[in-house]
């Protein structure tokens, strides 16, 4: 599959195929936190940077054997409202699979375009984020293309917030020492509060970002952070999804699945065991070779070794 990958098991939305709809890394941002890594396409030109109708003719022959999701998310290896067709792909889906719903992960940037605000209309789940609404603050965490202004952002998502009548989930991600002072927690309650999410995710790094310096916020500074984004409803999201795993399947060329999962999501083994199906024992085997050929290295976090593309 060249633009879907999973399906995985979302932590936050059960099992989940992924659409992609841009080339690896083409985004309007280039976020700390990224588990996608350095942007390598900054840019804000909404096109067609991938053939509309291949990405439905792959998902027509993925979704005509009714396999077993829980939602269908646009997201992937960068901002997937860059791509002038993804309302088209939407509608596609929402006519001829009803069963599924639909969700879409955007950065929020290209919200202020009321014509992107209108080609994601038919989702059933919006996740934007916001991580600060202080320009200065603003350029740190998600350094972004020329000319994206984070009160221009603000502005968009209200107005989204007003034509959009599915479920809209705020995503703020916390990066400790910039973006959890007073001042920073203030700002961002003040614009949630003008946004009128229906809840709040608040989010943390869980795998290796885009640099360094980055380091994870505790469970109790996300609890503490909650309370004081009251009354505003926040979710804190946790570690990766438990329970169920994606079925079982054949993989024909397990490697290059391997490969392009990790592309998009650094993963540890357990990860990648719960989102291919694949038996342990080959799983193991395919990623001993990667890394002995230098495509694949290993970085430790607190939640274990994540395997990641070089």
């Amino acid at each position: 599959m060249r633009y879907l990958f999973g399906p995985v098991n979302s932590r936050r939305l059960g099992i989940s195929l992924g659409v992609d709809l841009v080339p690896h890394k083409t985004c309007s941002l280039n976020c700390v936190y990224c588990e996608c890594g350095d942007t390598t396409a900054l840019v804000t030109d909404v096109a067609e940077w991938v053939p509309t109708r291949d990405v439905i003719a792959e998902l027509d022959a993925y979704l005509d054997g009714s396999p077993r999701l829980d939602v269908i998310t646009f997201s992937g290896s960068g901002e997937p409202t860059l791509h002038s067709g993804i309302g088209e792909v939407i509608r596609h889906v929402r006519k001829r699979y009803p069963q599924y719903r639909i969700a879409v992960l955007t950065n929020g940037t290209m919200l202020v375009d009321p014509g992107v605000r209108r080609s994601i209309n038919d989702a059933d789940i919006v996740i934007p984020s916001l991580d600060a609404v202080d320009p200065e603050m603003f350029k740190r965490i998600a350094r972004p293309a020329p000319g994206v202004r984070i009160d221009e952002v603000v502005e968009g998502l209200v107005a989204f917030r007003n034509e959009f009548s599915g479920t809209l989930l705020l995503e703020v991600f916390i990066v400790p020492g910039v973006n959890d002072g007073d001042g920073a927690l203030a700002g961002l309650k003040d614009a949630c509060l003008r946004i009128r999410p229906d809840r709040i995710q608040l989010n943390t790094l869980d795998r290796p970002g885009a640099v360094q310096w980055i380091r994870p916020a505790t469970v109790e500074e996300l609890h503490a952070i909650a309370a004081r984004l009251a009354p505003l409803e926040v979710e804190i999201i946790g570690g990766p999804a438990e329970g169920e795993a994606v079925p079982s399947r054949q993989t024909p060329d397990l490697e290059k699945t391997i490969l392009l999962t990790l592309r998009r999501r650094p993963s540890t083994i357990d990860d990648l065991r719960a989102a291919l199906g694949v038996d342990p024992g080959l799983l193991e085997a395919a990623l001993a070779k990667l890394r002995e050929s230098g495509m694949v290295n290993v970085e430790r976090l607190e939640r274990g070794e994540f395997y990641r593309v070089v």
